[in-house]
């Protein structure tokens, strides 16, 4: 399907948008209204529910709390996965997330308009950009403390929304539901609820502060805007990255006026002094009610209702008294503290003063604009068939028919002109750069293994890093250089340096007969020190376990063929440096310099890496013919 044809160029945010969603796969049509297909469980309750403002959590939770907690965090291993040192985070956010997060901005007045401020200076091959109010989102700062808000289905379909007054739960709390991190649980209803235009009698409880309808949420990508719109149908009283297992503890009671589920003391994800205790209620008339601790504390969430597989949002502030409209589709708000870089603002404004050329823009700043990640990509376009992401245009807010690609490298004071010098990891300020520019195309690639089955065992981090047990030939999108010791026994011996056969078929750059067979290590054991499959790179990492081979026509029997084939695919990536400069402040000559010479080693690094099959050209006016291809 067409982005740009859907989010269009129009502002106001109750806008729909239909769209094949990058890194989400659907059927076409509307999700089935049906129950969960997993075994449901009910919570008794005796007691009769009532009424309190005080909180009703239990003081220590129920079940041995810290136990189930470390039975859960040994079980699943996520919280130990998720806390490996990793260059892009380990959550990758969506083009819908940055569209959105820039229509919202406009909206609320959290940031002004390109195209009325200055124009960009370029200085040699560097364009430089000062923030004048038109590239820095500012923060909108969460203020749900002590409060009740009631969603209140309306004639349109959606649902109205309104401040109710002080905090008030509804108590007891029930029974303790048993979450890791990023898990989910299956929880049935005594009475059928209805919802937007399906009715409901059980749901999904999630960890991170949400209820899905039809199927849980597990997966550990962003919790924005695109994923309270594009999932299952949604109750999003705190969508958040929570961590049951690191503390607190989620409670649910299924009653006959009422479900309530109540997260106690839930903290964020590696932020255990936070504690976040939510309580939302489903009533049998379709009404929502949601009630906010006074003590919560968050670097953002997103809260709200949403239908499903839908691309409509009323944004609102939910601190208002209200009644406030919802429309007829997704209504809430996007919480952020931090000062957020408008990436879509930054294309914009690169793009109305140069040529339409790129492929990729390489964004860097003299300030931090990097919270969650050490860097990280965004693919905005895809027109490539067989390397495991969906088809999309461009949307039409970056105001190029030609960008698929922005890296967001963040603050230039982190990387070292040192080309031996590791700067995150294993990783040098080239195989940083390298890995993201290498997300344009990887890590997504799924095979038929030796049983004839689909597999994600080459996957890691994000399912878009290759896996610590992968033998990448040290690629710069992760796994290792695996040295097979014989007997089941595995070392690695180097990392993040190249491109891999693997990776440059992805690219484009090599045909299916030019890769060699590879490998990767099944049900590993005795890994020391210690790793999983989402770890990222390390050097010197022995384990035990079972070598299984691939060969490329594995991938393909699951992928597809690439098309374009490496006969018709571009052998140029082309790429603009941009630098982004704080208000009040101006381009340090001697940062310029450093960028400069940052640029300059790139260009030569990335040639090597690919095998000279592509180089990458950096220079802001190369010329206006579109990238050759071989």
């Amino acid at each position: 399907m067409n982005l740009s044809r859907f989010l269009g160029r129009a502002r106001a945010l109750a806008v729909t948008l239909v769209v094949a969603t990058p890194g989400i796969q659907y059927a076409c049509g509307p999700p089935d209204q049906t129950t969960p297909t997993a075994t449901p469980t009910t919570p008794t309750t005796p007691t009769q529910p009532t009424a309190e403002q005080s909180n009703p959590c239990p003081s220590t939770p129920s079940s041995s709390s810290s136990a189930l907690a470390s039975a859960l965090g040994a079980s699943t291993g996520l919280g130990a996965e998720k806390r490996a040192a990793s260059v892009d985070g380990h959550v990758r956010p969506t083009v819908l997330d940055a569209v959105w997060a820039h229509r919202i901005g406009l909206e609320r007045g959290l940031i002004l308009p390109t195209g009325t401020r200055a124009a960009t200076e370029d200085v040699g091959d560097i364009a430089v950009m000062q923030d004048e109010g038109d590239l820095i989102l500012r923060s909108n700062t969460y203020d749900l403390r002590d409060v009740t808000l009631r969603f209140e289905p309306n004639s349109a379909g959606g649902y109205d929304t309104r401040r109710v007054g002080p905090a008030t739960y509804r108590s007891p709390v029930g029974q303790q539901v048993p979450l890791g991190d990023d898990d989910t649980a299956p929880l049935t209803f005594p009475f059928e609820f209805p919802y937007y235009d399906g009715a409901h009698a059980s749901a999904f409880v999630n960890s991170d502060g949400n209820l899905t309808f039809v199927e849980g949420d597990d997966a550990s990508t962003a919790r924005g805007i695109s994923r309270l719109l594009t999932g299952w149908p949604r109750v999003a009283p705190f969508l958040a990255d929570l961590d049951p297992s690191a503390g607190g503890a989620v409670y649910a009671r299924s009653a006959a006026d009422a479900v309530t589920v109540t997260w106690c003391a839930v903290p964020e994800f590696d932020n255990e002094t936070s504690a976040v205790t939510v309580q939302v209620s489903l009533l049998p008339n379709g009404n929502v009610e949601m009630t906010f601790d006074r003590e919560i504390t968050t670097r953002g969430a997103v809260v709200g209702l949403s239908p499903g597989r839908t691309f409509t949002l009323e944004a609102v502030d939910l601190s208002d008294t209200g009644p406030t409209p919802g429309g007829a589709a997704a209504v809430g708000e996007r919480f952020s503290m931090d000062h957020e870089l408008d990436v879509v603002a930054v294309a914009a404004r690169f793009a109305a003063s140069h040529p339409d050329i790129y492929d990729q823009i390489v964004i860097w700043a003299n300030r931090p604009v990097v919270f969650d990640a050490f860097a990280y990509e965004i693919t905005i376009a895809n027109a490539i068939q067989g390397i495991g992401q969906a088809l999309y245009a461009t949307p039409s807010d970056f105001a190029s028919d030609t960008l698929e690609s922005l890296v967001v490298m963040g603050w230039l004071g982190k990387y070292s002109e040192d080309l031996s010098e590791t700067v995150a990891g294993e990783a040098t300020t080239m195989a940083v750069l390298g890995h993201e520019t290498g997300h344009r195309w990887l890590a997504f690639l799924e095979f038929s293994d030796h049983n004839r089955q689909r597999s994600e065992e080459l996957l890691g981090r994000q399912r878009a890093h290759w896996s610590f047990f992968v033998d990448s030939d040290a690629s710069v999108m992760e796994g290792n250089d695996i040295e097979d010791l014989g007997g089941g026994e595995f070392r690695t011996v180097a990392a993040e340096e190249r491109y891999s056969a693997l990776d440059q078929y992805a690219m484009g750059l090599r045909h299916d007969y030019e890769v060699p067979p590879f490998f990767y290590v099944e049900s590993p054991t005795n890994v020391s020190p210690p790793a999983r499959s989402t770890t990222s790179p390390e050097v010197g990492v022995t384990f035990n376990g079972t070598r299984r081979d691939v060969l490329i026509q594995h991938v393909i029997e699951v992928e597809g063929p690439r098309v374009p084939s490496a006969d018709r695919s571009p052998r140029v990536h082309r790429q603009a440096f941009i630098y982004v400069v704080g208000q009040a402040s101006t381009a340090d000559p001697d940062d310029l310099a450093k960028l400069d010479t940052i640029r300059r080693q790139w260009e030569p690094w990335f040639s090597e890496a690919t095998d000279g099959r592509m180089r990458v050209e950096t220079r802001l006016n190369p010329g206006a013919s579109a990238s050759p291809t071989p």
